[in-house]
């Protein structure tokens, strides 16, 4: 086969976004990495842009960022530490996404109200331990939340369909628990989370009245995956995500590995799961009155 008539099959537009993503985990700005590789700032956004990189500086990148060339080049699944570098990888495949699959605790964030976001950058500030560098993780809040409104603003945008699975046993605790960080908070600050969490699941109880085309809540009277999970599927791509951090009451986006991969028994295999889900779960109006009855029996105290 003569050279002009080969394809890559490599998406670099796709390894430039890992890169991006595994750097921001690693907490390096482009000039940093530019430095450690002996590169100027403009190679390191060309990279990140998709241009041609050598094989070596692939190695020596994956060595800098603590990741494996496999994991850069897309052909093994990608493992991610970090939250932040997990959530701007989602941002990036959600821009091209159609169709999502979700199942997190207690409520995709996408579905959230933007009121609830500002409670979450309370609440990741209170989760922190004793002897946290704090200006640190202020810096590193900051840019979750970014991604975050930056992914739901998207969404809002764009309206891919979404079917979001939420599980009724963790929506209970999340509204008897309220959005607190940390349960050693004062009496008047749990009452007004708890508050702060009766509105939310009162805003997916009108979703649900509404049913609009784009939105599918689902409810499940079961237990649900200890793992978090997000299909996202669009033209050329089938993309499962695994997460281990949490955006409701009691947050972690410190401690966990995350898994992207392209694997297509791994991606079947959840959507199969969803479906079988789904089929039982409490849906539409009859979904939203579930709700209200939770509600109604978890009174703010």
């Amino acid at each position: 086969m003569p050279a002009s008539a080969f394809t890559s099959h490599i998406d670099y537009a796709a390894m430039g976004d890992r890169l991006r993503a595994y750097r921001m985990g690693a907490g390096l700005q482009a000039d940093e990495v530019a430095q450690q590789l002996g590169v100027s700032r403009a190679v390191v956004y060309r990279m990140e842009k998709g241009e041609i990189v050598k094989i070596d500086t692939l190695e020596r990148l994956a060595h800098l960022l603590g990741t494996s060339l496999a994991s850069l080049l897309g052909v093994e699944a990608e493992y991610y530490a970090s939250a932040l570098a997990l959530f701007e990888r989602m941002r990036q495949i959600e821009q091209t996404s159609e169709r999502i699959l979700a199942h997190f605790e207690p409520i995709s964030v996408l579905l959230m109200s933007e009121q609830y976001l500002g409670y979450l950058a309370l609440m990741l500030e209170e989760a922190l331990p004793q002897g946290t560098d704090a200006s640190a993780q202020a810096q590193q809040t900051h840019q979750i939340m970014d991604i975050l409104r930056e992914r739901k603003l998207n969404f809002e945008r764009r309206k891919p369909h979404i079917v979001s699975l939420i599980g009724l046993r963790e929506l209970e605790r999340f509204v008897q628990t309220g959005l607190i960080g940390r349960m050693d908070m004062p009496a008047q600050v749990r009452r007004e989370r708890r508050q702060a969490a009766h509105h939310e699941v009162l805003r997916i109880a009108e979703l649900m009245d509404s049913e609009p085309w784009y939105a599918q809540v689902g409810l499940v009277d079961d237990a649900m995956p200890s793992a978090t999970y997000q299909v996202l599927i669009g033209a050329g791509h089938r993309v499962l995500m695994h997460s281990p951090f949490r955006l409701g009451e009691l947050p972690n986006v410190r401690n966990g590995m995350a898994m992207v991969t392209a694997s297509q028994e791994a991606v079947a295999l959840h959507e199969r799961m969803t479906t079988h889900l789904w089929a039982t779960a409490s849906k539409g109006k009859a979904g939203a009155q579930r709700l209200r009855d939770l509600l109604a029996r978890c009174p703010i105290a």
